[in-house]
């Protein structure tokens, strides 16, 4: 009789029978690195085996699918370019033609003997044919077929070396051995409640369904699980929160008023509202935490201005603290004229300003000189004191990690603490996403701004690009030209933004260009911004150094090159530089290779959308929430199962229970809220970082 083997969930998957070192590595590159990792693996689709024709039965314009063994692989030259990768598939009925154009990832993909399953069009080219189907490595074993004939195929997200069925029979031996080592996390009455399976019922049918419905059943119920406690953790920490002590700061009008008539246009009724929100919050004596979300140009940094002189009203200082050292000294140039006519002293602190002068800064910071502090991750460092922060700001809050976002919040005590996001999105979803804050949405733009057209072109093109740049700037306008790299890439085959200043240089002799990136010492950015501002360099050839914080009214062209290089929300951000005038204003991107379809289809939706809002639901289907929302930070349930847009009706269900279930029962004392407090301890360490969160 054969010894049945020993295995545990934190059991690492190369003892799994089969596995073993080697291919335990391919795992790895999955994220499973033990048997619960394995369980936890949620296939990317399913296929559903019935629906599988023998090749026989393929008739010609029919979208099908069937399970083959490759017997022939063919690379041959296209007549044009590129190569065509030929498979001829069999299985015991028949043979058909696979095919597929310009792939060369494919050459070395295949190997005679493979399973595969394929789905797509049936044409017909002297025999029957699939063009550039749809396709998954199976297994190379006889016995493959029969051993998932009549059941609903699992596809996992696979990696070089392994296959479907490496991962479907580790997971079947795991399931047999460990399912019964899974606890329940959720209480059996919002199971029942929200019709969702057992846990281990649901692990079960997530790999080995019976029925189609039996898988989506078992996705909802992790899905749910992922954001029930996302959502748990925010509705404690606002709880935890809500009871802190603050310190109320009442606005006066000392500042804030003298503030207001000193700017040149009139605040929107958006704005306007916004300000009564925070000096509402700012007023009681608990801390504030709002988030305040607004489309670029909208018209955060003046109530950000605004919001810091209520605390230097009060007699307390403010902290600025922004992803970039540009940003920053924007900021501090931007506003010192104002700050200086009404008598408030600012500061400017990042890691480029060094020596007597930084000295001076955390002198001026530490005695209470300094009120009003502008800065990057300079501010968190060591050594950093303020005499008394009454309020933290932090800019395009998911550039920052939790961990410095938290560092500048304890530079005080319990500081009234305000976040700034341009990249925004729709209230709902963001009343879930950032539970434990108030949220402000600015949803106008400033009255007087000129319309920003945005146009895609290719390098062939760029000659006529360049003539129309040359008749905007004889108007007396001003142009951004953006390149994604300091110094030139031979591997990505992109030109660097030296190289870009040549060559505009050459091509517009006739105007003053100037050169700004990262590498720029502080003095020589702000000398550089400065004539920029004052309209005596024209074009500004730059890095993306300059995609938030710059404000050039006059500046009405932004010249995007390798623009398949940028996400939506950057690409946003940089459009977002232009159109601050009156004048119309032209956003032009111009493509110098052969791009995806993918990478087309996103830059032609920029050419067409100039919503915010919109760029950033699309960006992230396209790119995931974890990227666009700066959500993977410790402290928090990772949301990886989940989409946030086609999972809405889940992610609300989850939240309106946890908020209930804390709203009832804060501490989790109750017997039927055990089995959460059980789970939750592992991130009970992390659940004071979600203030900043």
């Amino acid at each position: 009789m054969q010894k049945k083997q020993f295995l545990r969930l934190d059991s690492p998957v190369q003892y799994i029978k089969g596995i073993g070192p080697k291919k335990a590595s391919y795992f790895k590159k999955l994220n499973i690195e033990n048997v619960k990792d394995l369980l936890f693996l949620v296939p990317r689709r399913y296929l559903d085996y019935s629906n599988v024709l023998k090749i026989k039965d393929l008739k010609i314009n029919d979208e099908a699918t069937v399970i083959g063994r490759i017997h022939l692989i063919e690379i041959k030259k296209a007549v044009r370019r590129g190569e065509i990768v030929n498979v001829l598939l069999r299985d015991e009925t028949g043979s058909v033609v696979l095919r597929w154009f310009n792939r060369p990832d494919l050459k070395n993909k295949f190997k005679i003997g493979d399973w595969l399953m394929v789905s797509g069009k049936v044409t017909f080219f002297y025999s029957k044919q699939f063009i550039n189907p749809i396709y998954e490595i199976i297994g190379d074993e006889e016995s493959i077929p029969e051993t998932i004939s009549g059941t609903i195929i699992p596809i996992y997200p696979l990696t070089e070396g392994l296959s479907i069925w490496d991962i479907r029979r580790a997971m079947n031996i795991a399931l047999e051995l460990c399912l019964d080592e899974v606890v329940e996390t959720i209480p059996e009455y919002i199971l029942k409640k929200n019709e969702l399976p057992a846990m281990k019922k649901a692990l079960k049918d997530l790999h080995f369904p019976q029925t189609v419905n039996e898988a989506i059943k078992a996705r909802r119920r992790l899905v749910y699980d992922e954001f029930f406690f996302f959502e748990l953790a925010l509705a404690r920490r606002r709880l935890k929160v809500k009871s802190q002590e603050g310190v109320p700061l009442k606005k006066t009008g000392k500042l804030t008023d003298l503030f207001l008539n000193s700017l040149n246009f009139e605040l929107t009724a958006g704005q306007k509202k916004v300000i009564d929100e925070i000096t509402a919050d700012l007023a009681r004596p608990k801390p504030m935490n709002r988030l305040l979300q607004g489309d670029v140009g909208s018209g955060k940094t003046v109530i950000a201005l605004y919001t810091l002189l209520v605390a230097v009203e009060n007699d307390y200082q403010g902290a600025m603290m922004v992803p970039t050292e540009i940003r920053a000294d924007q900021h501090y140039l931007n506003h010192i004229p104002v700050l200086e006519k009404i008598g408030v002293k600012s500061g400017l602190l990042t890691s480029s300003i060094k020596g007597s002068t930084r000295e001076e800064v955390i002198k001026q910071i530490l005695n209470g000189e300094a009120k009003i502090v502008f800065g990057t991750h300079a501010l968190i460092e060591e050594g950093i004191n303020f005499k008394n922060l009454g309020l933290a700001i932090i800019d395009e809050q998911h550039r920052f990690g939790v961990m410095q976002r938290a560092a500048l919040v304890n530079k005080g005590i319990n500081p009234h603490f305000l976040v700034l996001s341009a990249t925004p999105i729709p209230r709902t979803l963001a009343l879930t996403l950032y539970g434990d804050l108030d949220i402000s949405t600015l949803t106008e733009k400033p009255a007087g701004r000129g319309e920003v057209i945005t146009k895609l072109y290719t390098e062939k093109e760029k000659l006529k690009v360049y003539q129309f740049i040359h008749t905007e700037l004889l108007k007396g306008r001003q142009a951004f030209v953006v390149c994604p790299i300091i110094e030139k890439s031979e591997k990505l085959e992109l030109k660097s933004v030296k190289e870009v200043y040549e060559e505009i240089q050459s091509v517009f002799s006739d105007f003053t260009v100037g050169l700004i990136h990262g590498r720029l010492n502080t003095q020589e950015r702000i000398n550089v911004m400065s004539e920029f501002r004052n309209g005596k360099i024209t074009i500004l050839v730059a890095t993306t150094v300059i995609e938030v914080g710059v404000d050039i009214p006059n500046a009405t062209i932004m010249l995007i090159l390798h623009p398949e290089r940028f996400g939506l929300a950057q690409l946003h951000q940089l459009r977002g530089r232009i159109g601050r005038g009156a004048e119309r204003s032209y956003c032009l991107l111009i493509l110098n290779k052969f791009v995806s379809p993918e990478t087309f289809e996103r830059l032609m939706f920029f050419e067409k959308n100039n919503d915010g809002f919109a760029l950033a639901r699309k960006d992230m289907q396209l790119r995931g929430p974890g990227e666009i929302l700066g959500k993977r930070q410790h402290g928090l349930p990772d949301i990886r199962i989940g989409d946030l847009e086609e999972d809405q009706e889940l992610l609300f269900l989850a939240r309106d229970d946890a908020f209930e279930i804390i709203n009832k029962d804060p501490e989790l004392r109750m017997t039927e809220h055990l089995p959460i407090r059980k789970y939750l301890k592992e991130f009970s360490a992390k659940e004071d970082l979600l203030r900043i969160g």
